[in-house]
Order: C-alpha cells, then structure tokens, then sequence
C-alpha cells in the first residue's frame, strides 16, 4: 500500500475527477473553511480546471453553503448534506462553542438567544445577503450595542440552530442568510443514516484513515464513530500499514498518481487538518513549518504528498521556502502558474 498517493487521489489533489466544485465538497462531506479567501482554492484544486467564477456562482446559488459546524470551526458543505450534517454534529459543537465562552467569561442566557436570534434573522430575511455590521446597525437600531466577541457568539449560535448560513460570496467579508431562503426547508433524516452517510463521506475521501482520524475530524464522540464505521459494513476493509490500522473502502481509488507532482496547499486544508495524526505525509519535528499548538494553519508545499515547503499565497510573485529535499523549479513555477491564473 502507497497511503501518501492512496490519499491525494481519493482527496481529489492528484487526477481530479470533477469540474463542479460543488461535487467536491459533496464528496469530501465537509471541508474547512477557515481562511475566507483560500477556502476557494482549497476546493477548486481540487476539479479538473480550476475556476473562481465556478466557485461563486455555487456559492452564491446556495449549492455550497459555509457555516460553523464540525468542532465549531468553519466548514463548507453542499446543499443536500446541509440539514442532516447539521442535525448530526451541532449540538457537540454548541457544548465545544459554550466551554469557550465559559473560558472567555461570555455568559448569555436562553432569553438574549431568543431575542438577538430574531433580530437577525429579519434583517438576512429583508435584505438576502448580510454582513456583520449589517446586524450591528440592526441591532442599534433598537437600542442594542454588544462588542463583536459577543455578537460573533450570537451569529455562531444562530449557525448551529440552522437559523443563518452563508450569503453571497464577497471578496474580503463573510455574509450571511436566511438558511431556509438560501438551501430550501429543513429536511431529517434518522440520526444511523446520517453517522453512516458522514462515515461513508470521510473514509471515501480520506482514505487510509483511521478511526481516530475521523473521531478527531468529526467532532463527534467515539461510540458515534464506531456505529457509522459498523453500519457500512463490508463496504470498509482494516490493512495494517507500519503497524497501524487503516480503513479503505471497496471503491478506493489507486490509479492515476504521477510522481512529480507539487501543489500549493492552502492553510487548514484537508489534507492535514482532516486527520488526527499528520505524520504520514509531515515529519513531526517539521510540523512546526504547518501548524502550531494553537491550530493555526500555515500554506503549505507538498511534493509527491509530502509537505516540503511554505508559500506565500497573497503575494504577487512567487514566494517560496523550502524546508525539505531537492526541488524541481520548473514543475514548481507550474503549480504557481496554475493558482495565479485561478486567482
């Protein structure tokens, strides 16, 4: 077993089989969406020919939808998962979202939810597509003043109850809507559907995982995890590889990787963030180089799967620091090339 080049095919960074971004995400099942900006790259990598105008044109059309949801981060995920996802993995994130207000000594009472909740859906239901200091005039407006910690909390809250989503996609700023106006009426499933939906989702693309992977990128709770992993049956099969076990899946995808290959990796992308244990593909005394205690996310270089380098994704020219091996310029001026004309 190869599980570097197992997982940049199944993850759609090596011989993409799409072109929709929303097919993608609908794969992936959820994607994090941190960084505002790159989350477009991160998924548009990921198709056959890249496309910013693709990207938004989903985005806007309610087809990809970005809410806080898995560990109460931001992911985006597709229209038809929204409901269910969000019904499956909220209530873990809202107990995740309290304990940090419980740590930031942020105390808001079930009556504020209520009455703050409202007021911002009205103003995504009146004007479609709204910014945070859209609810701050809102909220003037009826003699309302709070600091944006606290508002963020609000927003978050009214993310979790399937209140607010995404709104249109704007270069810089994250907007908001009416959930129900932008991907359609709430819609459940039983909640052993949904743990084998997710299950299937992660393991399809992320595969060689292993179950603490995908307790860690789930949020959820290790019995949770085990039941998903139980109910797909055969579909899933254990190999052991340097004395771990890793799940596959009947259909996983082994041909099609080619060496040579580098790619410029946005921060908190899938390919790290998606699992528990990141040395597979990141020597732990360089992880430094991706990541640090806190969970932020730098860009990153792989070549042929392994992360080799930073990058610099905002600058007009190429800014590139390699911290591992020997380097192909040529093939590295390709992946720059190819972000810089998605750009």
């Amino acid at each position: 077993m190869n599980p570097i080049a197992i997982r940049l095919l199944n993850q759609q960074l090596a011989a993409p089989q799409f072109s929709d971004p929303a097919e993608v995400i609908g794969l992936l099942g959820a994607m994090q969406a941190q960084e505002y900006r790159l989350m477009r790259w991160a998924v548009e990598m990921r198709t056959k020919k890249p496309s910013a105008k693709a990207f938004k044109k989903a985005f806007d059309s309610g087809e990809i939808v970005r809410l806080h949801l898995m560990r109460g981060t931001w992911q985006l995920v597709v229209k038809e998962d929204y409901w269910w996802m969000l019904d499956l993995c909220a209530p873990k994130a809202i107990a995740v979202t309290k304990g940090w207000m419980h740590s930031n000594k942020i105390d808001i009472h079930d009556e504020e939810y209520l009455k703050i909740r409202k007021i911002l859906a009205q103003t995504a239901a009146d004007k479609r597509s709204v910014t945070k200091e859209d609810f701050v005039q809102a909220l003037a407006e009826k003699d309302i003043t709070m600091d944006d910690h606290r508002l963020s909390y609000h927003i978050r809250m009214g993310e979790f109850t399937g209140t607010l989503c995404s709104g249109d996609l704007q270069p810089m700023k994250a907007t908001y809507a009416l959930a129900e106006s932008k991907v359609g009426p709430r819609k459940t499933i039983y909640r052993d559907e949904a743990l084998m939906r997710l299950a299937k989702k992660y393991f399809q693309s992320r595969q060689p995982a292993t179950l603490e992977d995908f307790v860690w990128w789930s949020g959820l709770g290790i019995n949770d995890c085990r039941k998903g992993i139980e109910l797909l049956g055969d579909y899933l099969h254990l190999e052991k590889w340097k004395r771990r076990e890793f799940y596959l899946t009947d259909d996983c995808r082994t041909r099609g990787f080619r060496k040579g290959q580098y790619l410029l990796i946005p921060p908190y992308d899938e390919y790290l963030i998606g699992y528990k244990r990141r040395d597979l593909v990141l020597s732990p005394e360089l992880k430094h180089k991706a990541h640090n205690n806190s969970g932020i996310f730098q860009p990153i270089i792989a070549k042929d799967g392994v992360i080799c380098g930073n990058w610099k994704p905002f600058s007009d020219k190429m800014e590139i620091d390699f911290f591992l091996g020997e380097h192909d310029e040529e093939e590295v001026w390709k992946a720059w090339r190819d972000y810089i004309i998605f750009k």
